[in-house]
């Protein structure tokens, strides 16, 4: 691949750091205000010379798809940021696409699939799981819960981050917080991924 300049390095070292860390790939306005630039357009320009190097990657058309080239950082995968989900009491809230976070396979101890997606937290029901508000959850959809992991799930048309219990044969969900209550399906229960990994953003 060709050499970066030192904007450009910079910018890539940047990208490396918010991607490794777990946070969404930086917009242009995020790029020119972290480098004082004084319009969006120096940003596009580095943005444009890292692709056309060969350094980053993005899906046309795709807001948020930027992404390492797997080539140059071969442990990186890019995961699905499927918005927030409650961590406290449920809620009807649907979940939006933010784009995708980009982490070392190493990091995670496990090698995610087509099914792997994550998930910002919010609220405080499962502190005692030591999962906090703001913190992303690295989930994976289609095995079944056994009880006592943790899960993301549909209950009764709401969603939630709760742990997997059953009880006499019925399940139901439980926060890790005695603030909130536990929860037991009236209508239904679908479990929509099981915890798998956690990244948590450093406090400034």
């Amino acid at each position: 691949m060709d050499s970066l300049t030192p904007p450009q390095q910079e910018t890539l070292n940047f990208l490396k750091d918010e991607l490794a860390a777990g946070r969404p790939v930086p917009t242009l306005r995020e790029l020119a205000a972290k480098f004082g630039y004084k319009s969006h357009r120096a940003a596009a320009c580095h943005l444009e010379a890292l692709k056309r190097k060969g350094f980053v990657i993005s899906g046309k058309g795709k807001a948020r798809s930027l992404r390492l080239r797997l080539g140059e950082y071969s442990q990186a995968v890019s995961i699905p940021l499927l918005g927030a989900i409650p961590a406290g009491f449920s809620s009807e809230r649907e979940q939006q696409t933010e784009g995708c976070v980009t982490v070392d396979i190493n990091t995670l101890g496990f090698k995610p699939s087509r099914t792997t997606f994550a998930v910002r937290v919010a609220g405080d029901s499962m502190i005692g799981k030591h999962i906090c508000d703001g913190d992303i959850a690295i989930l994976e959809h289609g095995a079944d819960p056994r009880p006592g992991q943790i899960v993301a799930a549909l209950i009764d048309n709401k969603c939630t981050l709760k742990t997997y219990v059953v009880k006499n044969g019925k399940p139901y969900l439980k926060a890790e917080n005695p603030k909130y209550p536990n929860l037991i399906p009236s209508e239904e229960l679908v479990i929509q991924g099981i915890f798998k990994a956690l990244l948590r953003r450093a406090k400034d």
